[in-house]
């Protein structure tokens, strides 16, 4: 890729050359990367009636503003991970690769979904208002700090964790803050829920909420407390809970460190939060390419599971390129 050209531009490039041979017409947006109806034809087929269902059980999860769009952070994460929600074995080895340690044994997620059990739970606000967002029930998708999944497992020890994923795709930030109007109401929230020993975030640098107010330092500073938060109240009897953040080591854009008083721990966004934390070890970053290329090549895949991994490969160039 030329260095003039950024991974978003490329992506909307190729998937707008895909879709407009895929799509009648009559199906697309006029910018050609965007469906004009059923936002469900955006995810990978093995995975469409599932995910209808699932996004439509009781609680209703909110999709994100862009669900019909090529680029859609949301889909591209439904589409890598909602088919590991029915593998357990597979989803195993995921998580093993992630968190360096030998497949664990993965538990059912919170949320029972069909007759079948299901391993990863989406959009999850946790199971308590830890951060003081929800007006009224769990807000999951929407107006309040959502995992983009979860899964459960058990450790070497025997013992429960849990993981939060962040999920990534093409986002880009730049270095302006967060409209000011939110903040005496972030502050009020956060204030008391982000430095040690109550919150995640070490004392001892002279830090201060507001300099969590830039993207993407902001999405991950709540995640973080709501991971902290879910440990101290053992949710679903989890010891420790951890945040796994994923995103293209292509996307060279979304690693610029754009808050100014985290500057000072270096110029990789997700190096510089990891410093930041008085657990370091409890925000782990990956690529896409890393944790899937491997899964993709394993030798016992079946038919259906191929079918996906062929998909994903089709779709996400990106992944093509990608070594096991």
């Amino acid at each position: 890729m030329s260095p003039a050209i950024t991974f978003r531009t490329s992506e909307r490039r190729r998937l707008k050359e895909a879709w407009i041979e895929q799509f009648a017409m009559d199906q697309l947006h006029p910018s050609g990367v965007q469906l004009s109806g059923d936002k469900f034809a955006n995810l990978a087929p093995v995975i469409r009636e599932e995910a209808k269902a699932y996004f439509g059980a009781d609680p209703k999860i909110t999709w994100h503003t862009h669900a019909n769009h090529a680029l859609s952070s949301q889909v591209a994460c439904i589409n890598f991970l909602m088919p590991l929600a029915t593998r357990p074995a597979l989803l195993s080895r995921f998580v093993g690769r992630a968190l360096d340690i030998p497949p664990p044994e993965m538990l059912p997620a919170k949320n029972r979904f069909g007759t079948e059990p299901w391993f990863i739970d989406f959009e999850w606000p946790g199971a308590a208002n830890y951060l003081d967002e929800w007006r009224s029930a769990s807000p999951r998708g929407a107006n309040a700090t959502n995992a983009d999944a979860v899964v459960r497992f058990q450790n070497a020890e025997g013992e429960v964790e849990s993981l939060l994923i962040e999920w990534k795709y093409t986002e880009r930030y730049g270095p302006q803050p967060l409209k000011t109007s939110g903040n005496p109401t972030r502050l009020e929230r956060y204030r008391d829920k982000a430095f040690a020993p109550d919150g995640p975030i070490r004392n001892d640098l002279g830090l201060i909420v507001e300099d969590f107010f830039y993207e993407p330092f902001y999405q991950l500073f709540r995640q973080q407390m709501l991971a902290w938060w879910m440990q101290k109240a053992k949710e679903d009897k989890a010891v420790r809970v951890r945040v796994l953040h994923i995103s293209p080591k292509a996307n060279l854009a979304l690693h610029r460190v754009t808050a100014p008083a985290l500057q000072r721990f270096g110029d990789e966004a997700f190096t510089a939060f990891q410093h930041v934390l008085e657990r370091p070890e409890d925000f782990i970053s990956r690529s896409t390419e890393t944790l899937f290329a491997g899964l993709f090549a394993e030798p016992d895949l079946d038919p259906e599971t191929r079918d996906w991994v062929d998909y994903l490969r089709n779709r996400y160039a990106f992944m093509r390129e990608a070594a096991p």
